[in-house]
């Protein structure tokens, strides 16, 4: 349109008349095309150049960055659920026996899949939080947006959480590391100091815990200084034994391996055993009694069955061998009497039956006897005469 069409088309408007349509010419959609091109290359490439090709780099950059991290992320996870951890490489061991013995139990299979679930899961939101806000703040920037009230808007929120919230991120934090350095898992029996049990539940920030008296505790990650974790790894059975003082130590010592010999031949608690029972020597003395010790290393989680078992072997044995207990000398002695007792009591009815074999002693009326014994003696005794 040209510059006189366009006073007519202003002028019939203001007189209110409609202006007719006119047809574009090819010159027009020319001078259009080289308006919008004049304005590429004086605006658009400069934009373009400048502030969208650092957006573009920003955007780039936080992807690769963002799919690096995964990439770590996922190597550290599957070394994890494989039982080749990176950071304890050395200290299990690379033989291809050592992997086959850390994939040789399900249980901690599924536990060590599990953990590797939940750290892959939680290192990749907080690098996809962390990597996302940084893009999103410089593009912001890049654009020409001011962005220093979102960056004082993250001072406060961190001071806030650094003064009212740091229970909670040392929760958070502890959970993190306890996880990655597998202190327990699901179905350990732990000491955490303030409860001691099985553990149920395993998360971030508060760890279940259900003691022998079926008491579920709730302790929050941060909160515990140590743990002891009894069912990792191997377990050791121990089982103290206190003698009589004045008994043949030797022959308590070939006693007592005689009984521990006895559980691990036994078809299902020997396969239990780790290693060979050892007694060992005197561990404590008192005015009544000697206390030697027995140890053996078991399977995870089995050294208390073990320990009972043992228990058990142990008192059969000192019984059949005599051996009293500290301080159960007299009563060992009164209760191997009463036995003795209850053995010949029995005996000693079927000796006297007539019909057991032996000959069976003359019945005799006693009084009888004693009537006939009194006619031979007088009557009355004589009465002394006087003078």
């Amino acid at each position: 349109m040209s510059a006189v069409d366009a006073v007519n088309a202003r002028t019939l408007l203001a007189a209110g008349a409609t202006p007719e349509p006119t047809e574009t010419t090819p010159a027009d959609m020319v001078r259009e095309a080289n308006a919008a091109m004049r304005w590429l290359l004086e605006t658009g490439f400069p934009w373009l150049l400048s502030t969208g090709l650092r957006v573009a780099v920003i955007l780039t950059v936080a992807g690769l960055v963002l799919l690096g991290l995964r990439r770590v992320i996922r190597t550290v996870t599957n070394h994890i659920a494989e039982g080749t951890p990176l950071l304890e490489r050395g200290r299990l061991g690379d033989s291809e026996v050592a992997a086959a013995l850390r994939r040789a139990s399900p249980i901690v299979t599924a536990r060590r899949a599990q953990r590797a679930r939940t750290i892959g899961s939680v290192l990749r939101s907080t690098a996809t939080i962390v990597v996302g806000t940084l893009a999103v703040l410089m593009v912001l920037d890049a654009l020409g947006a001011n962005i220093a009230p979102f960056i004082a808007s993250a001072g406060i929120v961190g001071v806030a959480l650094g003064f009212g919230a740091q229970s909670l991120v040392k929760d958070f934090l502890s959970g993190m590391f306890m996880l990655l350095e597998d202190q327990y898992g699901v179905g350990d029996v732990v000491d955490v100091g303030h409860a001691t049990g099985t553990v149920e539940a395993v998360a971030l920030r508060v760890t279940k815990i259900r003691d022998s008296s079926g008491t579920l505790w709730y302790v929050p990650n941060g909160t515990m200084v140590r743990v002891g974790n009894k069912t990792q790894g191997w377990a050791k059975a121990v089982v103290e034994v206190k003698v009589d003082y004045f008994a043949d130590l030797d022959e308590v010592r070939h006693v007592l391996e005689e009984a521990v010999g006895r559980v691990a031949a036994d078809p299902v608690l020997g396969t239990y055993l780790e290693g060979e029972p050892t007694v060992t020597g005197i561990e404590d003395l008192a005015f009544d009694a000697v206390t030697l010790q027995v140890t053996v290393k078991t399977a995870p989680a089995m050294q208390w069955e073990v320990a009972r078992a043992m228990r058990a072997a142990v008192r059969r044995a000192l019984e059949e061998a005599g051996i009293p207990l500290g301080g159960q000398r007299d009563l060992l002695a009164a209760y191997r009497a009463q036995l003795d007792a209850a053995v010949r009591v029995p005996e000693q009815d079927e000796a006297d039956a007539p019909g057991a074999g032996g000959k069976a002693e003359p019945v005799t009326d006693t009084r009888r006897e004693s009537e006939s014994l009194d006619t031979t003696a007088p009557a009355t005794e004589p009465k002394p005469r006087g003078r």
